[in-house]
């Protein structure tokens, strides 16, 4: 479906990297954001691999649903002390220098939805043992289904009744502006996300 998040403006992207080296460790620094920076319900958050001739690392953003919300994050960030850590909010950055121009280049990415691996977004909570790409699709802000290697007939995705073994792990990735979920075929004719959890497994609670 169509996201629900509504962040018409540049304004509405942050962009934080605190030198996070894979995506595990992403995952990680989002969910510590998401406990310390009481994000609006809405948000949408992303890793991103960003490289570049100075830094080498996983940045991620934030879309907030407005301008404000936005703005009480970016308090709350300039707050969080740690040395290691730029973020950006539009033409403001703080922190590290080349943690912030990485993390611009992040919330840019996220703006144009051009890329990004989405880790929080609306429904996500919904996306535990086993949905049909009907629900996967009607539930969350996820706007599209492939399955990997297969042939797209007339723009057609999946069949809409096909079970989904989540895995508790959907990370879909903005392309083309939609956020798509690529899936593989498993077991028994069901579809499972192609990313697997156990190489950027989360802590159990933040499962």
């Amino acid at each position: 479906m169509t996201a629900p998040h509504g962040v018409p403006g540049v304004h509405s992207f942050i962009g934080v990297d605190a030198g996070s080296a894979n995506l595990r460790e992403a995952d990680h620094l989002i969910h510590d954001l998401l406990d310390h920076l009481a994000l609006a319900p809405g948000t949408v958050a992303c890793t991103h691999l960003i490289r570049t001739d100075e830094r080498r690392s996983t940045a991620v953003s934030f879309a907030l649903p407005d301008a404000a919300a936005a703005e009480a994050v970016w308090e709350r960030i300039a707050g969080w002390q740690r040395p290691d850590l730029g973020a950006v909010l539009g033409e403001r950055s703080y922190g590290a220098q080349q943690a912030a121009r990485t993390a611009a280049l992040a919330a840019a990415e996220h703006a144009r939805r051009s890329g990004g691996r989405a880790v929080v977004y609306p429904g996500v909570e919904r996306l535990t043992g086993t949905v049909t790409v009907a629900d996967l699709l009607a539930l969350t802000a996820i706007d599209r289904a492939t399955v990997v290697g297969a042939p797209v007939a007339d723009g057609q995705g999946p069949d809409p009744a096909t079970p989904v073994l989540t895995r508790d792990h959907v990370r879909p990735e903005w392309r083309d502006g939609r956020l798509t979920l690529a899936l593989m075929p498993a077991a028994g004719g069901a579809l499972a996300p192609f990313e697997v959890p156990n190489p950027t497994p989360c802590c159990a609670d933040h499962a």
